[in-house]
């Protein structure tokens, strides 16, 4: 495959990604912290990783969301979900290191 054409690809396939997550949390009004995180333009390895430092955050800002459960590849997960005042407020708390990741730390505390 000529590299222009994937490299297109893969930018038409970040965007994708990013906008179905946020018109996710705009259908259902919430959304685990991994989905929250994909919609503020963070690839999905990233986004992990951030998720999992919000997590540690989301107790110490006494946020608790919503137990839930996450289909996912045929089975089933539990999980919690977090409206987009709730991810503010643990994003408040965070503090990254990276500059990618700073950036979405700003669209996760605007985005509420």
């Amino acid at each position: 495959m000529i590299s222009a054409n994937r490299t297109r690809r893969a930018i038409l396939r970040a965007r994708r990604t990013q906008h179905q997550a946020a018109a996710k949390i705009r259908r259902q009004g919430t959304g685990t912290l991994a989905t929250h995180c994909l919609a503020a333009g963070l690839p999905v390895r990233e986004a992990r990783s951030v998720a999992g430092s919000l997590r540690k955050n989301a107790t110490k800002a006494g946020v608790t969301g919503t137990p839930s459960v996450s289909y996912t590849h045929g089975r089933a997960r539990q999980c919690t979900r977090y409206t987009p005042a709730e991810v503010a407020r643990i994003a408040v708390i965070y503090r990254p290191r990276k500059p990618q990741f700073k950036a979405a730390r700003a669209r996760l505390t605007l985005a509420a």
